[in-house]
């Protein structure tokens, strides 16, 4: 799904995953593993269309956190393995 991408999406996510790859390799640092920095960035990129519940909002979320976490940490796979080198 991810080289069907139009090429701008593609790149935006390639350095948006690398930077949080970056911070994640840092968790025994910074403390954010791939768990926490998805809860904190997931509801900010994906959302339902209309409005919904709370219930409904809740699992959502953690629907996206999900994703979003196996991307962090699969980013390289995913995105290239030169996806450091962006830095």
């Amino acid at each position: 799904l991810v080289n069907q991408l139009p090429e701008a999406n593609l790149i935006l996510l390639r350095h948006l995953f690398g930077v949080l790859h970056h911070i994640e390799q840092n968790s025994g640092v910074n403390q954010m593993n791939a768990f926490n920095l998805a809860l904190c960035i997931a509801p900010n990129m994906l959302w339902l269309p209309g409005p919904t519940g709370p219930e409904e909002e809740s699992r959502s979320t953690k629907k996206v956190a999900l994703l979003v976490q196996f991307l962090i940490e699969n980013s390289g796979e995913i995105f290239g393995g030169d996806i450091a080198s962006l830095f």
